[in-house]
């Protein structure tokens, strides 16, 4: 087990200057993360360096069998908190042959839109609060919960102490160190209203978590996060104004005005 552990941390600049990138994508769920490595010449800092990558699309549920080539395009570059040194996380997006962006790629519009110079010159600020479940391993139940059964009510778990309340603690912190070590801007964690569900606050590249609704005993699991969002317009006197003419734009067609 130490010469494991030995080899898990060895480091690759004590010997070579090659390094190992980690491309990341998501994949046909639109929820799934996918990766693969490769080794490059050397250290990497800017994504316009690094070589588009492909991979077979068809065993992602991206592509048909017969036209399964899927392109990466690297976008942005992470330090790596698991292989350490010079090893970097590649956040790519996906393109067919063409140039075309896939149906999951949803990084294609947002950059159109954020690019644009009217939304440019509003100076949007984001933040993306994304909350997760952490479900206990082989039975897939909330960590915190007895097995086949529900915790107590709500209220005790928020922002909670104690072994008995707070749960998970040391993979949340774990997960936190590695947002800050690789250069993701996180503001911050909390553990949130059920035992088992824990939130981080992220801008930029997130993952797949899960998170909680409830209503009474019955409780569904899936992916969410909240994004919080303004702009110089909103920010300025007069603002409140702005902010209501968006809420409006965002409602449903059929419940506008209402």
């Amino acid at each position: 087990m130490s010469l494991l552990n030995d080899l898990i941390n060895i480091n690759l600049s004590d010997t070579t200057e090659k390094i190992i990138a980690e491309y990341i994508w998501i994949g046909g769920s639109g929820m799934d993360l996918r990766s693969k490595a490769r080794t490059l010449p050397g250290p990497v800092t800017d994504p316009a360096e690094l070589p588009k990558w492909n991979y077979d699309g068809s065993s992602t549920g991206q592509a048909p069998g017969d036209d399964s080539e899927v392109i990466l395009y690297p976008q942005s570059i992470f330090k790596d908190p698991f292989r350490k040194g010079n090893n970097i996380l590649v956040m790519c997006d996906a393109y067919t042959p063409a140039g075309e962006p896939i149906p999951t790629n949803k990084r294609f519009n947002a950059a159109q839109i954020f690019s644009d110079p009217v939304v440019a010159a509003e100076e949007p600020w984001y933040g993306i609060e994304q909350e997760y479940t952490l479900l206990q391993k082989d039975i897939n139940w909330p960590l915190g919960w007895p097995v086949g059964g529900f915790p107590g009510p709500q209220g005790p778990y928020y922002c909670a102490a104690w072994a008995d309340k707070a749960f998970g603690r040391d993979i949340v912190d774990v997960h936190y160190k590695a947002c800050l070590y690789a250069g993701v801007n996180i503001s911050g964690i909390n553990g949130e209203v059920m035992p088992g569900q824990r939130i981080a606050e992220i801008a930029g590249v997130g993952g797949f978590f899960l998170t909680q609704k409830t209503n009474a005993r019955v409780t569904e699991m899936e992916p969410e996060a909240h994004t919080n969002y303004s702009t110089k317009s909103m920010k300025n006197e007069g603002g409140i104004a702005v902010i209501k003419k968006a809420i409006e734009k965002a409602r449903p067609p059929n419940t506008r005005g209402t």
